[in-house]
């Protein structure tokens, strides 16, 4: 009995012995590719949603230099003006680029929502461009302007064509400026307003037309053949730069710092130069 009970023992002792040096093999390679993940650059997916152009041309040539340092860039491709915004806010998105900040006001004011700008990247000069009429010298009495519909970029449609004598606003209206803001419409223009992407099309219809610059490139525009734009280094480049916008709870989110940080950087500014032949103007 003795015997045979010592000899089972010693059995299992041997067993476990051997089954443990298995084992530990086992917990030294998993340990090992454990600590091999770890050692490993750990990668981040962020997701934007933009404008077709110029915005999805310049995130797409981010997406190497933003892929080096760890950060995986989706780029969702938006052709109206509210899905962007209202992505961020559903939390499908986790920014969007295609807005400037009057823009951004309006519609947080208009929908009680609290997004936030985190960089301002570029800046699309607005364009007055010839639908029936050639020359603003030749714009006839009563001529048809067509002007985006949405209250900041009428504004600055307005503004522009002040700058070039076609009509006077009131002194204080600035980028909040209207129709009922014009003081002095000399040739009697008449208004067609529209959604910014419809300018284009418009162009046979109206006389002239006062066109994003976005939507102008993607029309096939150039703004170098536009009659009139706006001034570098006026009150437009300075207030509609257009930026990356997120939720208060992204603000401070790592990789969307880095993001605006490469937007923002050399490569980006050599990229859009060498693309929009002054259609697109960086603004670091």
């Amino acid at each position: 009995m003795k015997k045979g009970f010592l000899t089972a023992v010693f059995s299992l002792v041997a067993t476990a012995a051997l089954a443990g040096c298995g084992s530990a093999a086992a917990p030294a390679a998993a340990t090992a590719q454990a600590a091999g993940t770890e050692s490993a650059p750990q990668s981040t997916t962020i997701k934007v949603g933009a404008n077709i152009t110029p915005h999805s041309e310049i995130l797409e040539e981010a997406k190497p230099l933003l892929a080096a340092k760890g950060i995986t860039l989706e780029v969702v491709q938006l052709e109206d003006s509210v899905t962007p915004n209202t992505g961020v806010i559903e939390g499908s998105l986790d920014a969007n680029y295609f807005q400037h900040v009057p823009y951004l006001e309006q519609f947080n004011l208009e929908n009680g929502s609290d997004l936030v700008s985190i960089g301002a990247i570029h800046y699309e000069p607005f364009g007055i461009y010839a639908g029936q009429t050639t020359d603003l010298a030749d714009l006839p009495d009563g001529a048809l302007v067509a002007v985006p519909n949405n209250v900041t970029n009428e504004a600055r449609a307005l503004l522009l064509l002040a700058q070039e004598g076609l009509l006077v606003l009131n002194e204080d209206a600035g980028i909040n400026a209207t129709i009922g803001d014009i003081v002095e419409n000399p040739k009697n223009i008449e208004f067609k307003e529209l959604a910014p992407e419809q300018l284009v099309q418009a162009l046979p219809d109206v006389n002239i037309a006062v066109i994003n610059g976005n939507y102008a490139i993607e029309g096939g525009l150039h703004v170098s053949n536009a009659l009139a734009v706006e001034a570098n280094d006026g009150l437009a480049a300075t207030t509609y730069g257009n930026i990356i916008a997120t939720s208060p709870a992204k603000q401070n989110d790592e990789a969307l710092k880095t993001l605006v940080e490469v937007l923002q950087g050399p490569e980006i500014k050599a990229f859009i130069e060498g693309k929009y032949d002054g259609a697109v103007v960086p603004l670091n």
